[in-house]
């Protein structure tokens, strides 16, 4: 059950440090095409913040070739992909290991956010150490495709009373290079602006916190 939800409504807006692979070889980065601006594809870069890139351009090793309405022709490493708006994220060359470690910067209210991907959709997190699981709002979850009417039916405690939410279970939650697979989660049904990351995925970390800054290890 859904143990805390913070106010969400004043949250600032903070960019997190990109989470680090540790031990392993280079690993060509996961590209997802968020959106078109303009004649510029919205590159999102191994759950980096969205970034305009036009073609010609590079941005964090990923070069733009060509743009079109809804997909971006990319190159990676001398390796060609086409991305399209809503896939799946697509890595292009060499890629090996996954990673172990997630840094995390926090925002001057305390808060760390971070965007990152669940079942390879993009989506906005925020780090929830009072929720027993990862929590999403319903208008999200319908975005995802999630079944999760087909979930179990839980009653949460919110600040407005109990209400009924679904329990399921996600393929994969991932930050940066980081990735969590069969991650137990609650829809519930208002909207949030960011999916709270509660202990069902922190559970597999163990976690460190100096001052603004928070460090996630994946436990063996």
């Amino acid at each position: 059950m859904l143990q805390h939800t913070p106010s969400l409504r004043a949250l600032a807006w903070a960019l997190a440090c990109a989470a680090a692979a540790c031990g392993s070889a280079w690993a060509a980065p996961a590209v997802t095409l968020a959106g078109m601006l303009g004649g510029k594809a919205l590159l999102v870069v191994d759950g980096s913040p969205p970034k305009g890139v036009a073609p010609g351009q590079t941005h964090l090793g990923v070069k733009v070739l060509s743009v079109a309405r809804d997909e971006a022709v990319i190159e990676i490493d001398g390796r060609q992909s086409t991305l399209r708006v809503g896939e799946a994220p697509v890595s292009v060359g060499r890629r090996s290991g996954m990673g172990q470690r997630i840094v995390l910067q926090g925002d001057s209210r305390g808060h760390f956010i971070q965007q990152g991907l669940i079942n390879g959709r993009v989506m906005q997190f925020m780090v929830d150490t009072g929720a027993t699981t990862v929590a999403i709002g319903r208008p999200d979850a319908e975005r995802m495709g999630l079944p999760y009417q087909k979930g179990q039916a839980v009653m949460l405690n919110t600040a407005n009373g109990a209400t009924q939410g679904w329990r399921l279970r996600l393929d994969s939650v991932r930050i940066g290079d980081v990735e969590v697979f069969q991650v137990d989660a609650i829809v519930t049904p208002q909207a949030m602006p960011y999916v709270l990351l509660g202990n069902s995925f922190l559970g597999q970390f163990q976690m460190t916190r100096t001052n603004d800054q928070m460090v996630l290890e994946k436990r063996n």
